[in-house]
């Protein structure tokens, strides 16, 4: 056996099942379409959902922040990294918010992965939905916590689980045991929406600590675009800047006193390097354009219905969504590939989907709508699926 066999045995075993992945050199062009190799093809898979990540004030933002503070933060948030930028934009946030604070960090992954293990030790018992992101579930293993998963948005079945482990199981032998539920405002596969008023119910009725994952709510829902949980009472929403918002990094809006908990104990924040002061200015223009981009949601939204009822009448399931994330499912993994590339042969870029990102037998073809995607878009992609049968699919 040689030290590599390992990874020659996984990557076989993946391409064999189907589940091995390659990276995709893309180039972006104007609105919707994007250029791989030789071939231009309209991307209905970016989660640029507002267009933004290429508006003229963003860019300049970008360029006056660089000019003005560098390129590079030069470090930490604690030691000289935390620039008065950040500091505007963070009370700028948390104002949009409705919340007392903010805190800027710098990826929606690096906040769930030390964000949870932050709030939760081993005497925590959390709750979390069981389609939950990734980030989510790799935040919770670290936190080496006890967890229970309720039945995706069945708020019946956590209630259920909460009542059940009021008083007893591995996590309740200490005074100081926490209960957290975690979830997410709109379910970045599935496309569908928690009921995050009856959540903060739930949380409250069992003092139980309420972190929700706002990155696909953030600027296409609630009110000013700025997610389902503002003014809900949510302990920690977490938020990302790279979909919606055009930009990169991530957030979380809470309290003064969780964001100075989180300042002194949030290892992901404490010893990572300040984003560059460029993307600041970029979450500031974006911060600044997207309350005012009511009609942009209002037709976005619009267009995610259009197409969903149009593809449900062709006889392709798009499962619980009412967002602008519209999985259309197909299944299996080598069905799902066939159906993307498909798609691609005929100039429309839309990812296949497989395991282990959803679960076994629900590989699919997500769809993600922008403000950049016209009627003549969706009208070509619907006849693309109107073409394609799949035995079984419809």
């Amino acid at each position: 056996m040689t030290k590599y066999q390992f990874i020659e045995e996984e990557l076989y075993r993946r391409q064999q099942q189907s589940h091995l992945r390659q990276l995709q050199t893309v180039i972006p062009l104007e609105g919707a379409d994007v250029r791989i190799g030789n071939q231009k093809v309209v991307n209905f898979c970016s989660n640029d959902y507002l267009g933004l990540s290429k508006h003229p004030l963003l860019i300049k933002r970008a360029v006056e922040f660089a000019e003005r503070y560098g390129t590079g933060a030069t470090a930490s948030r604690l030691i000289c990294g935390t620039y008065d930028c950040f500091q505007s934009v963070e009370k700028k946030l948390a104002t949009l918010k409705g919340t007392e604070a903010a805190l800027i960090l710098n990826s929606g992954f690096q906040a769930n992965v030390s964000i949870l293990p932050t709030l939760a030790d081993r005497q925590t018992l959390i709750l979390s939905d069981q389609l939950n992101h990734s980030s989510i579930i790799q935040g919770i293993l670290l936190s080496r916590c006890h967890v229970l998963r309720f039945r995706h948005n069945d708020l019946a079945h956590l209630e259920e689980l909460l009542e059940k482990n009021i008083d007893k199981g591995p996590c309740f032998n200490s005074t100081r045991a926490r209960r957290m539920i975690v979830t997410e405002s709109v379910f970045s596969m599935d496309g569908d929406q928690s009921d995050i008023g009856r959540l903060v119910d739930l949380a409250r009725a069992f003092d139980a600590f309420l972190v929700v994952d706002e990155a696909h709510a953030t600027g296409v829902l609630g009110p000013g675009g700025m997610g389902l949980c503002c003014g809900k009472g949510v302990d920690l929403t977490i938020g990302t800047f790279g979909k919606a918002c055009g930009s990169f990094g991530a957030y979380v809006a809470c309290s003064r006193k969780l964001r100075d908990y989180l300042v002194n104990c949030c290892a992901g924040f404490i010893y990572s390097t300040a984003m560059p002061p460029s993307v600041i200015g970029s979450i500031d223009a974006a911060l600044d354009l997207i309350p005012g981009m009511g009609e942009e949601r209002k037709a976005l939204h619009a267009k995610a219905d259009l197409l969903r009822l149009r593809l449900q009448n062709l006889g392709w399931r798009t499962g619980a969504s009412n967002t602008q994330i519209i999985p259309v499912m197909v299944g299996g993994e080598t069905e799902a590939l066939a159906l993307s590339d498909h798609l691609k042969s005929n100039g429309v870029l839309a990812s296949a989907i497989r395991p282990p990102t959803v679960p076994e037998g629900q590989s699919r073809i997500r769809l993600a709508l922008s403000a950049h995607h016209t009627m003549e878009h969706l009208e070509y992609l619907i006849q693309l699926f109107e073409e394609r049968h799949f035995h079984g699919n419809h």
